[in-house]
């Protein structure tokens, strides 16, 4: 599990290689990700947009932007956690995600929470930093 603590908004990560939904002979290799969103902060706050930096093994790049995540925009109560699953496939059998949540916190100010960087790797393979 990978795992990052921002302004007291802790978000883990936790990926897996979905082999039923990938095909290596046609370059089509599928991740599952698990998020989980803690708010150790006295302040309520709300899941916004997402931020998506992908990098393969061979370089390519692609970002992801958008509302929520996973057509949500959860609120945070103090001490409350939202876990959601999501996916990213790739045309390389390795990469990188790493990317940030804008959060609205109180009385409506807004402010970043990084997503930890995790390595998307096939399982048995040899490690390899992207």
């Amino acid at each position: 599990m990978y795992r990052t603590v921002t302004q007291s908004i802790e978000v883990c990560a936790e990926p897996s290689y979905l082999s039923s939904q990938s095909d290596p002979e046609s370059r089509h290799f599928v991740w599952a990700y698990r998020i989980t969103i803690t708010n150790h902060s006295p302040e309520t706050v709300q899941v916004v947009s997402r931020y998506w930096h992908i990098t393969d093994e061979t370089g390519r790049v692609q970002e992801v932007r958008g509302e929520g995540v996973v057509g949500e925009q959860p609120v945070l109560q103090p001490g409350d956690s939202y876990t959601y699953t999501s996916g990213c496939p790739l045309t390389a059998p390795s990469g990188i995600m790493v990317g940030r949540y804008t959060m609205r916190g109180p009385h409506g100010a807004f402010f970043d929470v990084d997503i930890p960087a995790f390595s998307l790797d096939l399982p048995g393979a040899a490690a390899r930093i992207n």
